[in-house]
């Protein structure tokens, strides 16, 4: 935890904040920290600062803040991404929220086995949690926004081509398609497929709705290590 985040209902002053649960084992455990000892803090969507700690124990820690810094800016990215396997969403979520992504939108795809969209990951304070969690390892505190669009072919054809428009429109597909670009400048929309990759009527949606496929070269890569790799290529 590189970042203590601090939640609405954590304060009970302007300036002052009690902690308790995980947080506060971290505190102890990990961090080892005694009254008077300093921490990174932030409020989550809000400032981040210094947290001074006024009184420790077994229960509950009360610590005096001072917010003055920015949250880094977040990258100008709309990633559509196929709803992973469960086993691997939490992590994608926790990496996403640490890269800095502004917006994730969860499509559903012929290769997204149904009971994907049963898992419990995808319950809101599930999905916070997971971002929560990337948050504090980048030092950041504005959550990415999150939406679900189980219906492909509307969406596509509906909402997609606005979402695209004056924005740089890809799509990762293995094939013989140009090499994705590198360090863009502007915003980007991106799609990244399930295991197995889009099947070709998705593609030519896709496509039809403003994205340009792109590639990474031979290698197959998992959807959680094409999400990073994709990231840092781009932005």
């Amino acid at each position: 935890m590189n970042l203590l985040l601090l939640e609405e209902q954590d304060f009970i002053a302007p300036q002052q904040v009690r902690l308790s649960g995980r947080r506060l084992q971290h505190m102890l455990e990990i961090q080892q920290v005694a009254v008077g000892d300093s921490l990174r803090v932030g409020e989550v969507n809000g400032l981040m600062g210094k947290g001074t700690v006024l009184a420790l124990d077994q229960q509950q820690a009360e610590l005096q803040i001072n917010l003055t810094q920015p949250p880094p800016a977040k990258l100008p990215l709309t990633l559509l991404l196929a709803m992973p396997r469960p086993k691997m969403f939490r992590r994608i979520l926790q990496h996403c929220a640490t890269l800095g992504v502004a917006e994730i939108i969860l499509l559903n795809s012929y290769r997204v086995e149904k009971s994907f969209w049963q898992t419990p990951f995808l319950q809101p304070e599930v999905i916070r949690e997971n971002l929560l969690l990337g948050l504090e390892q980048a030092r950041d505190t504005v959550l990415p926004s999150v939406r679900i669009e189980k219906r492909f072919k509307p969406f596509v054809e509906d909402q997609l081509p606005a979402l695209v428009a004056g924005t740089t429109g890809l799509v990762a597909h293995p094939g013989d398609f140009p090499a994705c670009p590198r360090a863009l400048a502007g915003p980007v929309t991106l799609a990244i497929g399930p295991e197995g990759g889009w099947i070709p009527y998705e593609v030519d949606k896709l496509c039809a709705a403003g994205l340009q496929p792109v590639q990474l070269g031979e290698r197959i890569l998992r959807v959680e290590t094409a999400v990073t790799a994709l990231l840092a290529r781009l932005f």
